[in-house]
């Protein structure tokens, strides 16, 4: 397994969001419309898991399988961009504005509802025999968590909202730091042993993940949890939206491109400098 050093890597971190922000509206949206589709299946299996087991950590330890497949494929998730398109713009890259960056987060943040979607109304009609019988274990399972994860923070107001986007932090952290694990190795191998490790984390934790719940909570609804649209985008979407963006942004990738793409001096190069721009006859 060849790693990556890191000021080489920082650098493919740059690139890929340069070519993000780059890439045709179509090819966004077919992208991140399949990674929807591969992140919802992931957490279908991982949700089985739990109910066939009654631990929780297994779905963790099974779920990463979806994000190491689809970042495999060179599809996308808005969790993703959040952190990696801005970088293009800090290292300024030509034709990178703000706009762009924004049109972006966009795009995929559709495809990846688009896909979500899709999924969530082809799992409902699997688990309940095209809604014919009652909701199953499983989605019994996914109806008390999709409950406690919007009602029970709703149930709390300004506190729970708050929790929700603190969540949303942890969460994007780990995520982006899945995916520029997958840039630290060459093997494929070795890209998923980068990849799966922080997203067991986020997982395990329970952490707030935009295009998860873009998934987990319609198809709560779809199966008969009592919570409408408002609840789930007031105390579940929007704070994990803007948590995402500032965990993958700020606690993530721009620490990395600050100190790897930007690095300051080393203390040795002050000193030399210092001395070669003293007059020569200080030092006779």
């Amino acid at each position: 397994m060849s790693y990556v050093k890191p000021a080489e890597f920082v650098q493919t971190m740059i690139d890929v969001g340069e070519a993000k922000v780059k890439t045709s509206t179509r090819d966004l949206l077919l992208r991140s419309t399949m990674a929807g589709i591969i992140l919802s299946l992931a957490v279908v299996v991982a949700i089985t898991a739990i109910v066939q087991t009654g631990v929780g950590l297994v779905g963790a330890l099974v779920f990463p399988v979806g994000f190491c497949l689809l970042i495999l494929m060179g599809y996308d998730l808005v969790t993703g961009v959040f952190g990696l398109a801005p970088l293009a713009l800090f290292a300024k890259r030509p034709g990178i504005t703000w706009g762009r960056i924004l049109r972006c987060w966009g795009l995929v943040g559709l495809g990846n509802l688009i896909g979500s979607l899709i999924v969530a109304f082809l799992i409902a009609i699997s688990l309940t025999k095209n809604f014919s019988i009652d909701p199953n274990a499983v989605a019994q399972k996914f109806i008390a968590v999709s409950t406690a994860r919007s009602v029970g923070f709703e149930n709390l107001g300004f506190d729970g909202w708050i929790t929700c986007f603190v969540r949303a932090i942890f969460c994007n952290l780990m995520v982006c730091l899945g995916i520029v694990g997958a840039m630290t190795a060459r093997s494929v191998a070795g890209k998923i042993a980068a990849m799966w490790l922080p997203i067991f984390i986020f997982f395990a934790l329970v952490f707030e993940h935009t295009v998860v719940n873009m998934f987990l909570f319609p198809l709560g609804m779809m199966l008969g949890a009592d919570f409408g649209i408002a609840t789930w985008l007031n105390f579940n979407l929007i704070p994990t939206i803007l948590g995402n963006i500032v965990g993958g942004l700020v606690f993530t990738c721009l620490p990395l491109y600050l100190t790897h793409a930007k690095t300051a001096p080393a203390l040795d190069s002050e000193q030399a400098e210092k001395v070669n721009a003293e007059p020569a006859l200080s030092r006779i």
